[in-house]
């Protein structure tokens, strides 16, 4: 793999904040040519530096949403549950981040639902299927985002 330089980092940097911009207006303001902007752009995909490119909804389009960090803590660590528990939250709509992490907890999920009753539902079915392995969640109410995720620094 070819590394990254100073002209790819360029790109990366507009790309993320603005995926739409035509390869014409990204040329002009990295100032390569059309043709070797798009091998660049090409390159960065072909190698997952992009990953892909996706449409922001803004959270008012939803209507009210109840945003719940939740401390998901297993019964054991043993790799066969912690697949378990993963494939479960991947299949999970609401669940809209996902983290193993070390400490008091295994894992730090973050579920977006249409009220909190929807909230208890969801992890209600996860501590009563026994296979998945869940043995407390921990809840804490979002009350406002101070700052959402809006790409790596770059």
């Amino acid at each position: 793999m070819k590394p990254i330089d100073a002209i790819d980092m360029q790109i990366l940097r507009i790309l993320q904040q603005e995926g739409r911009l035509t390869n014409q207006a990204l040329a002009d303001r990295v100032a390569l040519s059309p043709r070797a902007c798009l091998d660049r752009v090409r390159r960065l995909e072909r190698t997952g530096c992009i990953g892909g490119y996706r449409a922001l909804i803004g959270r008012a389009a939803l209507g009210q949403l109840v945003l719940v960090f939740s401390e998901v803590t297993l019964v054991d660590q043993r790799q066969a549950t912690l697949q378990q528990f993963e494939q479960r939250a991947m299949r999970c709509p609401e669940v809209v981040a996902c983290h193993l992490i070390s400490g008091q907890y295994d894992y730090l999920v973050r579920l977006a639902c249409r009220d909190i009753e929807h909230y208890r539902g969801i992890t209600d079915a996860w501590i009563n299927d026994l296979t998945m392995g869940v043995a407390r969640i921990v809840s804490h109410t979002e009350l406002k985002t101070v700052k959402e995720f809006g790409g790596w620094p770059l």
